[in-house]
């Protein structure tokens, strides 16, 4: 790792940016911050180490390159940046937060309480360190502390739904389900479109035995938030203390396909697949759970018990004896295996587990009479029949290997790890599918959408001028190291050709699109400008300035709300106008001219407007798009939330209908919060 970063620093040296003896640490911090925003995180710290080796005593390249760490899950990394960063400026709150995470991560609570603690003597209304430091006390089963914390948290900012979540759960935790319902129902009536708070209802109806209530709030969670597995494994449970046991299994189904490993999901399906007669894919269930767990005696046994059903007997007989070896007194053990002993032919073996099986009886009943005998009384003979349809995942009782398991918190909660910070933060807001772009690399899609095409990109690729194929996506790959070096050291190689070839506009292009992808956006722009003065029919370099130009403004915004957000003004002015946008929109224009079939100008476009809020001028370049391109998934989808913007909600679920069946598979969250509004 050392070398590979030394070697990037010598090819960073041979940029023409970097001439001087002494690097401009400026330019390069912001170059690391641009790749840092636009998650290309192994990126950034190779820049980030530029800076720290030229001017070490600096606190923000190790607090940013902390927060790539700790999104590269570098947790140790990011704690030690940190602790650098505070060691330089002990006043920088976002050094403390993102510790905090990274302690977390590291379960060390103590250190993160502490951290979280002197953040807020700093910063005393922010909720995302109350949020977090609440949590902390949660783990630690401090829930005094726990509670303090939520009261001032709602002081702060009594609207947010979280606190009444965490309090709710607080109050779980301690067997008070009324007020932890109160809670519950609360966050709900703030907050309708909110997964959460009805799976978290669901919980306490769970507790209280209204399984019916409980799946009707499971119903919910699960149309608002489609990918939750925990939701489907909460709703199986209800179902099968219904004795839905089909609806119970579709559900364990549906969550081991979004969780395949989860180990509740397959031993529970594989213990209602046997209940119904499918022997052989309960075996396979079983396969699995004893793959995460070879010393789980439980599964063991079921799959003994299924193996001789289907057949099986030598792989019955090697289960029961594992089993039997760890619990010489469990009877159905040798019962059953006296059973496929006999059906193996081997009578021998068969009398010898009967006769084990009369001694232990003979034993228990000497056992009763004198209540002497404290030997023959295994603890895994308890609680034979405690009349419970489930059992906890931590019970280890052999003679409960036919009950459904329930986790040791009763049900999946998802909430209670929902630990926030500027790193780790999910974006739940509703927002545009992202601007296309040129490249070579694109990330992979969890669900297959088109290829995405154009004839003149394709002669580029065809004429093999460009180092790898290039791409038309919107879904674009952060860099490896390898890559990284590889880009560097194709900065020099085209810096050399364009002094060898300097009229050529596809040699600076593609320098431009070295420099784009290293995140440098200025140098990028300039060579795109130099190709377009080379060759002004050249349209692919229009496109990627705009592209460049319009990531620029973005990156401006962000932190421009950064500065706004830390000082406490969040109404504080944009430093991006709509002047700055005419630009980009230009460059689009000009592409849309000499390529009019290409249709990811007109969506690009498209894009800019809705940022604008010029919503019938996007609605105008989707169409244009979607007539060019009848299966263009992302344009019904951006479409679809321009004409819900409108207020044309109709039309938009129609559009996101048309994106979701065409791949674009966040569109059916986005019907699920706004069908009800549409009708």
């Amino acid at each position: 790792m050392n070398g590979t970063i030394r070697k990037i620093g010598l090819l960073l040296l041979l940029l023409p940016l970097y001439v001087s003896a002494q690097i401009n640490t400026e330019r390069v911090m912001t170059i690391a911050r641009n790749a840092l925003y636009f998650e290309d995180y192994v990126l950034s710290i190779q820049y980030f180490n530029q800076v720290i080796n030229a001017k070490p005593y600096l606190f923000e390249p190790y607090f940013f390159r902390g927060v790539a760490k700790i999104s590269l899950e570098d947790f140790q990394g990011a704690e030690d940046d940190c602790s650098e960063a505070i060691r330089r400026n002990p006043f920088m709150v976002g050094a403390y937060q993102v510790r905090g995470l990274a302690r977390i991560r590291q379960n060390k609570f103590d250190g993160a309480i502490e951290d979280y603690q002197m953040a807020l003597k700093h910063a005393p209304e922010n909720v995302v360190l109350w949020h977090n430091l609440t949590l902390c006390h949660m783990q630690k089963q401090d829930y005094e502390a726990a509670q303090e914390d939520l009261a001032r948290l709602l002081s702060i900012a009594p609207r947010y739904t979280r606190a009444y979540l965490m309090r709710g759960e607080v109050y779980l935790r301690q067997n008070d389900t009324i007020k932890a319902l109160n809670d519950f129902e609360q966050a709900i009536a703030m907050d309708r479109y909110d997964a959460d708070g009805w799976s978290a209802r669901a919980i306490v109806r769970i507790q209280q035995k209204k399984y019916k209530e409980a799946e009707q709030d499971l119903n919910q969670a699960i149309h608002l938030s489609v990918k939750n597995a925990g939701n489907y494994i909460n709703r199986a449970l209800v179902r099968f203390y219904q004795d839905n046991l089909r609806g119970a299994m579709s559900d364990y189904d549906l969550a081991l396909d979004l969780d395949p490993n989860n180990f509740i999901g397959h031993y529970n399906r594989g213990l209602l697949r046997a209940q119904v007669g499918d022997d052989n894919r309960a075996i396979e269930d079983f396969d699995f759970v004893l793959e995460i767990e070879p010393d789980n005696m439980l599964a063991t046994f079921n799959r003994g018990v299924l193996r001789a059903q289907t057949g099986d007997y030598k792989g019955a007989v090697s289960d029961y004896s594992r089993v039997i070896e760890v619990y010489p007194n469990f009877l159905a053990g040798y019962y059953q295996r006296a059973e496929a002993r006999k059906k193996m032919g081997d009578r021998k073996g068969a009398e010898a587990d009967e006769f084990q099986i009369m001694k232990i009886q003979i034993d228990r009943r000497n056992a009763a009479t004198s209540k002497s005998d404290k030997t023959v009384a295994d603890a895994d003979d308890t609680d034979k029949a405690d009349g419970e349809k489930t059992r906890k995942k931590s019970d280890k009782n052999v003679e409960n290997y036919r009950k459904i398991v329930v986790d040791d918190s009763e049900v999946n909660q998802r909430y209670t790890s929902d630990y926030r910070g500027r790193v780790q933060d999910r974006n739940v807001t509703i927002k545009l599918e992202p601007m296309f772009v040129l490249s070579y690399y694109e990330k992979i899609s969890e669900v297959k959408r088109s290829l995405h095409y154009h004839k003149y990109v394709e002669e580029l690729n065809h004429r093999k001028i460009f180092p790898k194929t290039l791409r038309i996506t919107n879904m674009e790959a952060p860099l490896t190291e390898k890559q990284v070096q590889f880009h560097f050291a194709l900065i020099d190689k085209h810096t050399a050709d364009a002094v060898a070839d300097s009229r050529s506009a596809e040699k600076r292009f593609m320098r431009g699109l070295d420099f784009y992808l290293v995140q440098d956006f200025s140098s990028s722009i300039e060579d795109f400008t130099k190709s377009i003065v080379l060759d002004d029919t050249f349209f692919p370099a229009y496109f990627m300035r705009a592209l460049v130009r319009c990531k620029q403004l973005e990156y401006r915004k962000a932190e421009a709300a950064s500065i706004h957000a830390a000082s406490g003004n969040s109404e504080g002015k944009s430093e991006v106008t709509a002047l700055d946008y005419e630009i980009v929109k230009k460059d689009l224009d000009q592409v849309i001219t000499l390529a009019p079939d290409f249709v990811y100008a007109y969506y690009n476009r498209g894009n800019v407007f809705s940022t604008l809020k010029d919503y019938r001028a996007a609605l105008a370049d989707y169409n244009k798009a979607i007539e060019l391109a009848p299966d263009f998934a992302e344009a019904y989808f951006n479409r679809g939330l321009t004409h819900i913007f409108l207020g044309n909600n109709k039309q938009g679920i129609a559009d996101l209908s048309k994106a979701g069946e065409l791949g674009v598979v966040s569109a059916y969250n986005i019907i699920k919060r706004f069908i009800d509004r549409s009708e």
